[in-house]
Protein backbone atom coordinates (compact mmCIF):
# COMPACT_ATOMS: atom_id res chain seq x y z
CA UNK A 1 0.00 0.00 0.00
CA UNK A 2 1.15 3.30 -0.56
CA UNK A 3 1.85 5.75 2.23
CA UNK A 4 -0.91 7.91 2.48
CA UNK A 5 0.56 11.97 2.92
CA UNK A 6 -0.30 13.99 6.08
CA UNK A 7 -2.77 17.22 5.14
CA UNK A 8 0.32 19.56 5.04
CA UNK A 9 2.47 17.70 2.19
CA UNK A 10 1.60 16.99 -1.33
CA UNK A 11 -0.10 13.94 -1.96
CA UNK A 12 2.12 10.36 -3.51
CA UNK A 13 2.72 10.65 -7.26
CA UNK A 14 0.04 8.64 -9.20
CA UNK A 15 0.29 8.22 -12.70
CA UNK A 16 -2.24 9.88 -14.75
CA UNK A 17 -5.41 7.90 -16.16
CA UNK A 18 -5.25 7.10 -19.81
CA UNK A 19 -7.97 9.20 -20.02
CA UNK A 20 -9.50 12.00 -18.61
CA UNK A 21 -13.08 12.98 -18.54
CA UNK A 22 -13.31 16.21 -20.37
CA UNK A 23 -10.04 17.04 -19.21
CA UNK A 24 -7.35 17.97 -21.29
CA UNK A 25 -4.08 16.02 -19.79
CA UNK A 26 -1.23 18.24 -20.61
CA UNK A 27 -1.53 22.43 -21.48
CA UNK A 28 1.20 24.04 -23.26
CA UNK A 29 1.39 27.57 -22.86
CA UNK A 30 3.19 30.03 -25.39
CA UNK A 31 3.90 33.43 -23.54
CA UNK A 32 4.04 36.60 -26.45
CA UNK A 33 4.94 39.82 -26.52
CA UNK A 34 5.14 41.47 -29.87
CA UNK A 35 4.98 38.12 -32.38
CA UNK A 36 3.03 39.01 -34.97
CA UNK A 37 5.71 37.40 -37.15
CA UNK A 38 6.00 33.92 -35.25
CA UNK A 39 2.85 33.50 -33.55
CA UNK A 40 0.83 31.98 -35.88
CA UNK A 41 3.03 29.28 -37.52
CA UNK A 42 4.64 28.55 -33.68
CA UNK A 43 1.12 27.43 -33.08
CA UNK A 44 0.28 25.77 -36.12
CA UNK A 45 3.67 23.60 -36.40
CA UNK A 46 2.98 22.85 -32.64
CA UNK A 47 -0.37 22.00 -33.38
CA UNK A 48 0.34 19.77 -35.75
CA UNK A 49 2.50 18.15 -33.66
CA UNK A 50 1.41 17.08 -30.77
CA UNK A 51 -2.64 15.94 -32.70
CA UNK A 52 0.50 13.58 -34.93
CA UNK A 53 2.19 12.37 -31.96
CA UNK A 54 0.80 12.86 -28.43
CA UNK A 55 -1.07 10.17 -26.96
CA UNK A 56 -3.44 12.28 -24.64
CA UNK A 57 -5.59 15.13 -24.77
CA UNK A 58 -4.14 18.57 -24.94
CA UNK A 59 -4.66 22.45 -25.31
CA UNK A 60 -2.40 25.33 -26.25
CA UNK A 61 -2.52 28.36 -24.06
CA UNK A 62 -1.31 31.82 -25.85
CA UNK A 63 -0.39 33.97 -23.34
CA UNK A 64 -0.18 37.70 -24.40
CA UNK A 65 1.35 39.95 -22.70
CA UNK A 66 0.57 44.03 -23.66
CA UNK A 67 0.87 42.88 -27.12
CA UNK A 68 1.18 46.30 -29.02
CA UNK A 69 1.20 44.70 -32.76
CA UNK A 70 -1.23 42.58 -34.51
CA UNK A 71 -0.21 39.25 -32.08
CA UNK A 72 -3.75 39.82 -30.06
CA UNK A 73 -5.75 39.31 -32.99
CA UNK A 74 -3.75 36.49 -34.32
CA UNK A 75 -4.04 35.26 -30.97
CA UNK A 76 -7.59 35.11 -31.05
CA UNK A 77 -7.77 33.93 -34.76
CA UNK A 78 -6.22 30.88 -33.96
CA UNK A 79 -8.17 30.48 -30.46
CA UNK A 80 -11.29 30.48 -32.99
CA UNK A 81 -9.93 28.17 -35.83
CA UNK A 82 -8.64 25.57 -33.67
CA UNK A 83 -10.64 23.92 -30.89
CA UNK A 84 -7.18 22.79 -29.07
CA UNK A 85 -6.07 26.55 -29.21
CA UNK A 86 -7.04 29.43 -26.08
CA UNK A 87 -5.59 32.57 -25.59
CA UNK A 88 -5.31 34.57 -22.72
CA UNK A 89 -4.45 38.12 -22.24
CA UNK A 90 -2.16 39.98 -19.98
CA UNK A 91 -2.12 43.47 -19.60
CA UNK A 92 1.21 43.55 -18.03
CA UNK A 93 4.57 42.15 -19.27
CA UNK A 94 6.75 39.25 -18.00
CA UNK A 95 7.09 35.86 -18.68
CA UNK A 96 6.85 34.55 -14.92
CA UNK A 97 3.36 36.65 -14.35
CA UNK A 98 2.26 34.91 -17.87
CA UNK A 99 3.00 31.56 -16.78
CA UNK A 100 1.79 32.12 -13.23
CA UNK A 101 -1.37 33.58 -14.76
CA UNK A 102 -1.87 30.51 -17.26
CA UNK A 103 -0.60 27.73 -14.81
CA UNK A 104 -2.65 29.06 -11.80
CA UNK A 105 -6.08 28.73 -13.72
CA UNK A 106 -5.48 25.12 -15.67
CA UNK A 107 -7.23 22.51 -15.28
CA UNK A 108 -5.09 20.15 -16.74
CA UNK A 109 -3.02 17.81 -14.45
CA UNK A 110 -0.03 18.39 -16.43
CA UNK A 111 1.39 21.99 -17.38
CA UNK A 112 4.05 23.01 -19.98
CA UNK A 113 5.55 25.93 -21.72
CA UNK A 114 7.93 26.94 -24.38
CA UNK A 115 9.02 29.69 -26.64
CA UNK A 116 7.44 30.99 -29.55
CA UNK A 117 10.44 30.87 -31.43
CA UNK A 118 10.05 26.68 -31.49
CA UNK A 119 14.45 26.68 -30.90
CA UNK A 120 14.41 23.02 -29.35
CA UNK A 121 13.22 20.30 -31.37
CA UNK A 122 9.86 19.45 -31.02
CA UNK A 123 10.37 15.64 -30.70
CA UNK A 124 11.55 16.10 -27.06
CA UNK A 125 8.38 17.39 -26.12
CA UNK A 126 6.55 13.66 -25.08
CA UNK A 127 9.69 12.42 -23.30
CA UNK A 128 9.54 16.02 -21.34
CA UNK A 129 6.01 15.24 -20.31
CA UNK A 130 6.53 11.29 -19.86
CA UNK A 131 7.73 11.32 -16.16
CA UNK A 132 5.31 13.38 -15.22
CA UNK A 133 2.50 11.76 -16.31
CA UNK A 134 3.82 8.28 -14.97
CA UNK A 135 3.78 10.14 -11.53
CA UNK A 136 8.08 9.47 -11.72
CA UNK A 137 9.08 13.42 -11.46
CA UNK A 138 7.16 16.43 -10.39
CA UNK A 139 8.70 18.49 -12.57
CA UNK A 140 11.03 17.95 -16.23
CA UNK A 141 13.05 20.43 -17.47
CA UNK A 142 15.30 20.68 -21.05
CA UNK A 143 18.88 20.52 -20.68
CA UNK A 144 21.31 22.17 -24.04
CA UNK A 145 24.25 21.36 -21.51
CA UNK A 146 23.57 17.75 -21.45
CA UNK A 147 26.34 15.79 -22.93
CA UNK A 148 23.59 14.15 -25.49
CA UNK A 149 22.83 17.21 -26.66
CA UNK A 150 22.97 18.89 -30.14
CA UNK A 151 23.12 22.61 -29.49
CA UNK A 152 23.64 25.32 -32.49
CA UNK A 153 24.51 28.72 -31.08
CA UNK A 154 27.07 31.78 -30.73
CA UNK A 155 30.01 31.36 -28.59
CA UNK A 156 28.76 34.93 -26.42
CA UNK A 157 25.64 32.94 -25.42
CA UNK A 158 27.02 29.97 -24.52
CA UNK A 159 29.66 31.56 -22.69
CA UNK A 160 26.90 33.85 -20.86
CA UNK A 161 24.68 30.22 -19.88
CA UNK A 162 27.27 27.93 -18.74
CA UNK A 163 28.54 30.71 -16.56
CA UNK A 164 25.43 31.84 -15.25
CA UNK A 165 24.64 28.20 -14.35
CA UNK A 166 28.09 27.71 -12.92
CA UNK A 167 26.94 30.67 -10.48
CA UNK A 168 23.44 28.70 -9.48
CA UNK A 169 25.85 25.77 -8.49
CA UNK A 170 27.94 27.68 -6.76
CA UNK A 171 25.70 30.03 -4.52
CA UNK A 172 22.48 27.99 -4.64
CA UNK A 173 23.96 24.41 -4.68
CA UNK A 174 21.91 23.68 -7.65
CA UNK A 175 22.76 20.57 -9.19
CA UNK A 176 20.41 20.95 -12.30
CA UNK A 177 22.30 21.44 -15.28
CA UNK A 178 20.19 24.16 -17.46
CA UNK A 179 17.51 26.86 -15.63
CA UNK A 180 17.39 29.13 -18.31
CA UNK A 181 16.12 26.77 -21.38
CA UNK A 182 12.65 27.88 -22.67
CA UNK A 183 11.25 24.40 -22.05
CA UNK A 184 9.81 23.25 -19.19
CA UNK A 185 6.79 20.89 -17.46
CA UNK A 186 5.22 20.82 -14.30
CA UNK A 187 2.66 18.46 -12.51
CA UNK A 188 -0.55 20.66 -11.45
CA UNK A 189 -0.57 19.65 -7.73
CA UNK A 190 3.23 21.11 -7.54
CA UNK A 191 2.43 23.81 -9.20
CA UNK A 192 -0.36 24.81 -6.62
CA UNK A 193 1.71 24.42 -3.59
CA UNK A 194 5.14 26.09 -5.67
CA UNK A 195 3.91 28.82 -7.66
CA UNK A 196 2.56 31.08 -4.06
CA UNK A 197 6.24 30.41 -3.24
CA UNK A 198 8.00 32.19 -6.39
CA UNK A 199 8.23 35.58 -6.43
CA UNK A 200 9.47 36.75 -10.00
CA UNK A 201 8.02 37.60 -12.58
CA UNK A 202 10.11 37.63 -15.07
CA UNK A 203 13.02 35.84 -16.46
CA UNK A 204 14.85 34.40 -13.23
CA UNK A 205 11.23 32.58 -12.64
CA UNK A 206 12.41 29.69 -14.21
CA UNK A 207 15.23 29.63 -11.91
CA UNK A 208 13.28 30.60 -8.85
CA UNK A 209 11.00 27.19 -9.49
CA UNK A 210 13.93 24.96 -9.70
CA UNK A 211 15.98 26.12 -7.24
CA UNK A 212 12.71 26.01 -4.59
CA UNK A 213 11.34 22.81 -6.30
CA UNK A 214 15.08 21.24 -5.63
CA UNK A 215 15.54 22.27 -2.01
CA UNK A 216 12.47 21.04 -1.29
CA UNK A 217 13.40 17.42 -2.15
CA UNK A 218 11.21 17.37 -5.18
CA UNK A 219 12.22 15.33 -8.07
CA UNK A 220 13.08 16.83 -11.41
CA UNK A 221 13.42 15.01 -14.83
CA UNK A 222 16.61 16.30 -17.10
CA UNK A 223 15.86 15.88 -21.25
CA UNK A 224 18.57 16.28 -23.33
CA UNK A 225 17.80 18.23 -26.44
CA UNK A 226 18.42 19.58 -29.81
CA UNK A 227 18.51 23.16 -29.94
CA UNK A 228 18.87 25.92 -32.82
CA UNK A 229 19.44 29.56 -31.55
CA UNK A 230 17.14 32.34 -33.08
CA UNK A 231 18.92 34.90 -34.52
CA UNK A 232 16.20 37.51 -34.29
CA UNK A 233 16.19 37.44 -30.79
CA UNK A 234 16.31 40.78 -28.92
CA UNK A 235 16.84 39.77 -25.05
CA UNK A 236 18.86 42.31 -23.69
CA UNK A 237 21.65 40.28 -22.11
CA UNK A 238 22.87 42.97 -19.84
CA UNK A 239 19.41 43.84 -18.24
CA UNK A 240 18.39 40.11 -17.74
CA UNK A 241 21.89 39.12 -16.20
CA UNK A 242 21.22 41.94 -13.35
CA UNK A 243 17.73 40.58 -12.51
CA UNK A 244 19.73 37.41 -12.89
CA UNK A 245 21.69 37.81 -10.27
CA UNK A 246 19.38 40.05 -7.95
CA UNK A 247 17.32 37.13 -8.45
CA UNK A 248 20.11 35.24 -6.80
CA UNK A 249 21.13 37.02 -4.42
CA UNK A 250 16.72 37.30 -3.26
CA UNK A 251 16.82 33.67 -3.34
CA UNK A 252 19.62 32.73 -1.41
CA UNK A 253 19.25 35.01 1.45
CA UNK A 254 15.68 33.88 1.96
CA UNK A 255 16.59 29.85 1.73
CA UNK A 256 19.36 30.80 4.57
CA UNK A 257 17.34 32.14 7.09
CA UNK A 258 14.59 29.79 6.59
CA UNK A 259 11.91 32.51 4.97
CA UNK A 260 10.26 29.69 2.49
CA UNK A 261 8.06 27.28 4.02
CA UNK A 262 9.45 24.46 1.92
CA UNK A 263 8.18 21.69 4.19
CA UNK A 264 4.19 22.11 2.31
CA UNK A 265 6.14 20.63 -0.92
CA UNK A 266 7.31 17.50 0.49
CA UNK A 267 6.30 13.90 -1.11
CA UNK A 268 6.03 10.94 0.85
CA UNK A 269 6.82 7.66 -0.33
CA UNK A 270 4.83 5.48 -3.21
CA UNK A 271 4.60 1.93 -3.37
CA UNK A 272 7.64 0.72 -4.96
CA UNK A 273 8.89 -2.32 -2.13
CA UNK A 274 12.07 -0.20 -1.75
CA UNK A 275 10.32 2.66 -0.25
CA UNK A 276 9.08 0.70 2.61
CA UNK A 277 10.13 0.61 6.31
CA UNK A 278 11.99 -2.50 7.21
CA UNK A 279 11.40 -4.31 10.83
CA UNK A 280 14.64 -3.12 12.99
CA UNK A 281 15.98 -0.59 10.38
CA UNK A 282 15.74 2.69 11.59
CA UNK A 283 14.62 5.41 8.67
CA UNK A 284 16.81 8.19 8.20
CA UNK A 285 19.46 6.49 9.41
CA UNK A 286 21.51 5.96 6.55
CA UNK A 287 21.40 9.80 5.23
CA UNK A 288 22.40 10.98 9.06
CA UNK A 289 25.20 8.69 8.73
CA UNK A 290 26.65 10.27 6.22
CA UNK A 291 26.47 13.21 6.91
CA UNK A 292 27.80 12.46 9.92
CA UNK A 293 30.86 10.85 8.47
CA UNK A 294 31.52 13.63 5.94
CA UNK A 295 31.60 16.30 9.06
CA UNK A 296 33.47 13.87 11.05
CA UNK A 297 36.67 13.41 8.51
CA UNK A 298 36.76 16.91 8.15
CA UNK A 299 36.70 17.36 11.91
CA UNK A 300 39.18 15.02 12.52
CA UNK A 301 41.40 16.70 10.20
CA UNK A 302 41.01 19.86 11.81
CA UNK A 303 41.49 18.11 15.30
CA UNK A 304 44.86 16.41 14.13
CA UNK A 305 46.02 20.09 12.49
CA UNK A 306 44.92 21.80 15.84
CA UNK A 307 46.70 19.15 17.87
CA UNK A 308 49.99 19.34 15.94
CA UNK A 309 49.90 23.62 16.33
CA UNK A 310 49.69 22.93 19.94
CA UNK A 311 51.89 20.40 20.16
CA UNK A 312 54.71 22.58 19.55
CA UNK A 313 54.42 24.62 22.45
CA UNK A 314 52.20 22.67 25.00
CA UNK A 315 52.61 18.81 26.10
CA UNK A 316 50.60 16.43 24.82
CA UNK A 317 47.87 15.91 27.15
CA UNK A 318 47.24 19.73 26.72
CA UNK A 319 47.28 19.76 23.38
CA UNK A 320 44.99 16.91 22.78
CA UNK A 321 42.59 18.78 24.96
CA UNK A 322 42.47 21.96 23.61
CA UNK A 323 42.25 20.81 20.10
CA UNK A 324 39.58 18.16 21.11
CA UNK A 325 37.45 21.02 22.52
CA UNK A 326 37.77 23.41 19.64
CA UNK A 327 37.27 20.87 17.32
CA UNK A 328 34.06 19.55 19.32
CA UNK A 329 32.38 23.10 19.17
CA UNK A 330 32.88 23.09 15.79
CA UNK A 331 31.53 19.14 15.48
CA UNK A 332 28.80 19.63 17.14
CA UNK A 333 27.67 22.94 15.20
CA UNK A 334 28.26 21.48 11.95
CA UNK A 335 25.93 18.04 12.38
CA UNK A 336 23.31 20.76 14.41
CA UNK A 337 22.86 22.43 11.08
CA UNK A 338 23.97 19.40 8.22
CA UNK A 339 23.19 16.28 9.94
CA UNK A 340 20.27 16.48 11.95
CA UNK A 341 18.73 19.62 10.22
CA UNK A 342 18.13 21.91 13.08
CA UNK A 343 18.12 25.54 12.04
CA UNK A 344 17.77 28.90 14.06
CA UNK A 345 19.06 29.33 17.03
CA UNK A 346 16.54 27.81 19.60
CA UNK A 347 18.60 24.85 21.81
CA UNK A 348 21.43 25.78 20.26
CA UNK A 349 23.42 26.33 23.91
CA UNK A 350 21.63 23.37 24.98
CA UNK A 351 22.78 21.32 22.12
CA UNK A 352 26.41 22.60 22.21
CA UNK A 353 26.18 22.00 26.06
CA UNK A 354 25.25 18.65 25.79
CA UNK A 355 27.90 18.49 22.78
CA UNK A 356 30.40 19.50 25.31
CA UNK A 357 29.36 16.44 27.69
CA UNK A 358 30.11 14.31 24.58
CA UNK A 359 33.40 16.15 23.99
CA UNK A 360 34.31 14.81 27.68
CA UNK A 361 33.89 11.23 27.18
CA UNK A 362 35.61 11.55 24.13
CA UNK A 363 38.64 13.50 25.73
CA UNK A 364 38.73 10.84 28.06
CA UNK A 365 39.17 8.04 25.43
CA UNK A 366 41.78 9.85 24.08
CA UNK A 367 43.37 10.91 27.22
CA UNK A 368 43.61 7.38 28.51
CA UNK A 369 44.89 6.33 25.20
CA UNK A 370 47.77 8.64 25.28
CA UNK A 371 48.47 7.39 29.11
CA UNK A 372 48.24 4.12 28.45
CA UNK A 373 50.84 4.39 25.15
CA UNK A 374 53.21 6.73 27.53
CA UNK A 375 53.24 4.22 29.82
CA UNK A 376 53.76 1.35 27.61
CA UNK A 377 56.79 3.26 25.56
CA UNK A 378 58.21 6.11 27.69
CA UNK A 379 58.53 8.41 24.90
CA UNK A 380 56.63 7.58 21.88
CA UNK A 381 57.38 9.63 18.58
CA UNK A 382 55.05 12.41 17.42
CA UNK A 383 53.51 9.82 14.45
CA UNK A 384 53.17 7.17 16.84
CA UNK A 385 50.98 9.59 18.92
CA UNK A 386 49.23 10.48 15.75
CA UNK A 387 48.27 7.19 15.24
CA UNK A 388 46.93 6.17 18.51
CA UNK A 389 44.86 9.10 18.68
CA UNK A 390 43.54 8.34 15.22
CA UNK A 391 42.22 5.00 16.40
CA UNK A 392 40.70 6.58 19.83
CA UNK A 393 39.40 9.07 17.61
CA UNK A 394 37.36 6.29 15.62
CA UNK A 395 36.06 4.21 18.61
CA UNK A 396 34.90 8.05 19.96
CA UNK A 397 33.53 9.31 16.68
CA UNK A 398 30.90 5.86 16.84
CA UNK A 399 30.01 6.63 20.33
CA UNK A 400 29.22 10.52 19.47
CA UNK A 401 27.16 9.38 16.46
CA UNK A 402 25.25 7.31 19.12
CA UNK A 403 25.12 10.08 21.50
CA UNK A 404 23.72 12.90 19.44
CA UNK A 405 21.88 10.61 17.56
CA UNK A 406 19.31 9.26 20.90
CA UNK A 407 20.08 11.82 23.11
CA UNK A 408 21.21 15.49 21.98
CA UNK A 409 19.09 15.13 18.53
CA UNK A 410 16.60 12.55 19.65
CA UNK A 411 13.63 14.83 18.10
CA UNK A 412 15.60 14.85 14.26
CA UNK A 413 16.17 11.21 14.44
CA UNK A 414 12.03 10.22 15.43
CA UNK A 415 10.99 12.53 12.37
CA UNK A 416 13.71 10.71 10.12
CA UNK A 417 11.24 7.73 11.02
CA UNK A 418 8.19 9.38 10.00
CA UNK A 419 7.32 8.80 14.18
CA UNK A 420 5.69 12.45 14.13
CA UNK A 421 3.15 13.77 12.27
CA UNK A 422 3.63 17.54 13.38
CA UNK A 423 6.22 20.22 11.46
CA UNK A 424 9.16 19.51 13.66
CA UNK A 425 10.16 22.50 16.25
CA UNK A 426 11.00 26.10 14.63
CA UNK A 427 9.51 25.03 10.76
CA UNK A 428 7.02 26.99 9.23
CA UNK A 429 3.85 26.20 6.57
CA UNK A 430 1.68 27.96 4.06
CA UNK A 431 -1.96 28.08 5.06
CA UNK A 432 -3.31 24.80 4.42
CA UNK A 433 -4.70 24.99 0.96
CA UNK A 434 -7.52 22.83 -0.49
CA UNK A 435 -5.96 19.63 -2.14
CA UNK A 436 -6.77 19.57 -6.30
CA UNK A 437 -4.76 16.86 -6.84
CA UNK A 438 -5.27 13.80 -9.53
CA UNK A 439 -6.85 10.38 -7.98
CA UNK A 440 -5.98 7.21 -9.79
CA UNK A 441 -9.48 7.24 -11.51
CA UNK A 442 -9.12 10.96 -12.82
CA UNK A 443 -11.32 12.63 -11.02
CA UNK A 444 -10.18 15.28 -8.30
CA UNK A 445 -10.32 14.63 -4.75
CA UNK A 446 -12.28 16.14 -1.83
CA UNK A 447 -10.36 18.52 0.30
CA UNK A 448 -8.45 17.27 3.40
CA UNK A 449 -9.89 17.44 6.20
CA UNK A 450 -8.31 20.63 7.90
CA UNK A 451 -7.91 22.31 4.98
CA UNK A 452 -8.93 25.81 4.46
CA UNK A 453 -9.02 28.59 2.38
CA UNK A 454 -5.97 30.86 2.28
CA UNK A 455 -6.76 33.80 4.69
CA UNK A 456 -7.78 36.86 4.17
CA UNK A 457 -6.24 38.83 6.73
CA UNK A 458 -3.15 38.98 8.99
CA UNK A 459 0.30 39.14 8.19
CA UNK A 460 1.90 37.23 4.86
CA UNK A 461 3.47 33.72 5.62
CA UNK A 462 6.51 34.70 4.17
CA UNK A 463 7.98 37.31 1.91
CA UNK A 464 6.90 37.76 -1.20
CA UNK A 465 3.97 35.40 -0.93
CA UNK A 466 0.72 36.60 -2.98
CA UNK A 467 -2.24 34.01 -3.32
CA UNK A 468 -2.82 33.25 -7.33
CA UNK A 469 -6.15 35.05 -7.01
CA UNK A 470 -4.36 38.32 -6.22
CA UNK A 471 -3.39 40.60 -9.08
CA UNK A 472 0.64 40.59 -8.72
CA UNK A 473 1.67 44.37 -8.89
CA UNK A 474 2.97 45.73 -12.22
CA UNK A 475 7.24 45.04 -12.85
CA UNK A 476 8.04 46.53 -16.01
CA UNK A 477 9.99 43.03 -17.18
CA UNK A 478 10.30 42.53 -20.88
CA UNK A 479 9.22 39.30 -22.66
CA UNK A 480 11.24 39.56 -25.60
CA UNK A 481 12.34 36.29 -26.98
CA UNK A 482 15.82 34.79 -25.31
Amino acid sequence: MPSESRPETLPVRRHLPAEVRGTPVLDVVVPVHNEEKDLEPCVRRLHAHLAETFPYGFRITIADNASTDRTPRIAAHLAESIDEVESQRLDAKGRGRALRAVWSRSDAPVLAYMDVDLSTDLNALLPLVAPLISGHSDLAIGSRLARSSRVVRGSKREFISRTYNLILRGSLRARFSDAQCGFKAIRRDVAERLLPMVEDTGWFFDTELLVLAERAGLRIHEVPVDWVDDPDSTVHILRTATDDLLGVWRVGRALAVGALPLDRLARPFGDDPRDRQLSGVPGGLARQLVGFCAVGVLSTLFYLALYSLFRTGLGPQIANAAALLVSALANTAANRRLTFGVRGRERALRHQAQGLVVFAIGLALTSGSLAALDSAVGQPTHTTELIVLIAANAAATVLRFLLFRVWVFPDQSLAARGERSLPARGERSLPAWGERSLSAQGERSLPTRGDQSPPTRGPKPFPGYRPSNVPARPVDNSMERR
